[in-house]
């Protein structure tokens, strides 16, 4: 089902024996784009026209629902949820829609998981890991500590906190508690010699006020190809710019 009037078309496929959804806009050269964690692809992408923009220049925009979140499935099983899990889901995407060549890109966790996908071996023309930098590609339990610290205690944080508002958040797109609290259990680090083995043009992009998870401009030094850009924003706010979709667009269109 659609979350709004204005959205798009909810498309399915099977993975790992999970059911798992996404939307796709526009026509042209295929692009994966992956939401972060809490979130979804309508709420990353389609809400405020980062998909619309990037469509306008030429482009299939293909937005999953990671598993336990959006209208994908949100099993509480932890068989569910294995190491890695993401990349291996973002695969059975590629193969579902029999895409050979395309680009591939995501917002914090969906950086990470595209990142996961290039370290095991995806090659897409051109990347984009946008509100992920260096330290969170490496050291993932760091980030993830603060997830669980706000899944396991709902209802418990100061208001205006980090944690109020990422619970704020997690109340706004109706996320399943228990069941990303398993994507927690799939996160896994990539190592320094994996990221430089990225041989491909990728575009690290963050809001200026965005350190949720280290350097952008660290990332971009490590990969050989790496490029690092700023937007207006934090990491929350600057889903919300137009500057995001922009950004991307411009990248990859050249």
């Amino acid at each position: 089902m659609a979350n709004s009037p204005t959205d798009l078309p909810v498309h399915h496929f099977q993975s790992h024996g999970v059911d798992l959804a996404w939307r796709e806009t526009g026509a042209g050269r295929p692009l994966i784009l992956i939401h972060g964690y809490f979130s979804n692809a309508y709420t990353n992408w389609i809400r405020y026209g980062h998909a619309a923009a990037i469509a306008a220049r030429g482009f299939r925009v293909i937005m999953p629902d990671l598993r336990a979140h959006g209208d994908s499935a949100k099993p509480h099983d932890p068989a569910f949820y294995p190491p890695d899990v993401l990349a291996d889901d973002g695969f059975a995407l590629i193969d579902h829609l029999g895409l050979a060549d395309y680009d591939l890109g995501g917002y914090s966790l969906g950086a990470r998981t595209s990142a996961r996908m290039l370290v095991r071996g995806a090659r897409p023309r051109r990347a984009v890991l946008a509100g992920m930098g260096l330290a969170g590609l490496l050291h993932t339990a760091g980030r993830g500590g603060f997830f669980r610290r706000v899944l396991t205690g709902l209802g418990s944080f100061e208001r205006g906190s980090s944690e109020w508002m990422t619970e704020a958040f997690l109340k706004t797109t109706q996320g399943d508690p228990v069941a990303l609290l398993r994507i927690l259990d799939t996160f896994v680090d990539s190592s320094e010699e994996e990221l430089r083995g990225i041989d491909l043009p990728v575009l690290a992009l963050a809001g200026v006020d965005d350190d949720d998870n280290g350097s952008i401009r660290d990332l971009a030094a490590l990969l050989p190809q790496g490029r690092a850009i700023e937007i207006p924003g934090n990491h929350m706010s600057a889903v919300m710019k137009p500057e995001l979709g922009q950004a991307i667009a411009d990248f990859l269109a050249t």
